[in-house]
């Protein structure tokens, strides 16, 4: 087997992630290359990527995720490409798991990771979190993301995918405020994609669908086990419906050009 075909190209798209992306280019160390596509950080992101001579570093705008991540994968030299954003972490028995699929692969193009939410350091076990899955690592040239979905991206595999049993670990949650700003620029980018779509806001919107988002998290997906912090990830998450529609509208005032 060509030694090509083994080798991984770490890919991260990054974006004033100063807390975060020391930590995880250590993290991400046993790939063979690894690329970092910055969206023009303000902060000290870019000085920190620069003290490592193994990390590529690109400049680039960003217009949405699914844009920005289909140019990263088309940087990536080698065979396999392992996706990670900044705020997530490959405990030692996923990066096991992770080389052993690599070596001994047969016709599995794309592989889901399962994964574990932190708030600071608690672990979130509930809160509609639980059962979260995330494509993180295929094969290149085998897999895309829809250009359709703009925000919560959604990878296309050619051919057959499966799921790692290990967990990664995902630190998304620093402080409440923090939660919130990436609740809306989501919501944000969510909106445009309805609004792109041909989709418009009702009052239904801004009623039903919070509270069903906060009802089926907190009380079915028990999020109120997660204590004080379930309740404001179910809280936000909620808000976060509630501003996509509300963004929704307000693009539907806007005169057309």
């Amino acid at each position: 087997m060509n030694s090509k075909n083994l080798k991984i190209s770490v890919l991260l798209i990054t974006r004033n992630e100063e807390k975060h992306i020391k930590e995880v280019i250590e993290n991400v160390d046993f790939g063979d290359e690894i690329i970092i596509i910055d969206s023009l950080s303000t902060d000290k992101t870019t000085n920190i990527i620069n003290t490592f001579k193994n990390v590529k570093l690109i400049s680039r705008p960003f217009k949405n995720f699914t844009d920005q991540r289909n140019f990263a994968i088309k940087q990536a030299t080698n065979n396999w490409i392992l996706f990670i954003d900044a705020d997530e972490r490959i405990p030692k028995k996923l990066k096991d798991e992770i080389l052993e699929t690599v070596k001994f692969n047969n016709n599995i193009n794309a592989y889901m990771f399962r994964r574990r939410f932190f708030f600071n350091k608690k672990l979130i076990k509930y809160s509609g979190l639980q059962s979260d899955t995330t494509y993180r690592l295929f094969k290149k040239g085998y897999a895309f993301y829809d250009e359709d979905k703009i925000v919560h991206e959604r990878l296309v595999v050619k051919g057959k995918s499966a799921i790692l049993k290990n967990h990664m670990n995902h630190y998304c949650f620093t402080t409440y405020e923090n939660y919130k700003q990436k609740m809306i620029l989501y919501a944000g980018l969510k909106a445009r994609e309805l609004y792109n779509n041909g989709k418009r806001a009702n009052w239904l919107h801004f009623i039903v669908r919070p509270a069903y988002k906060f009802l089926t998290n907190y009380i079915f997906r028990l999020g109120f086990l997660d204590g004080k912090e379930g309740l404001g990830i179910c809280y936000l998450s909620a808000y976060g419906v509630w501003y996509r529609y509300s963004e929704l509208k307000r693009l539907g005032t806007l005169p057309k050009l």
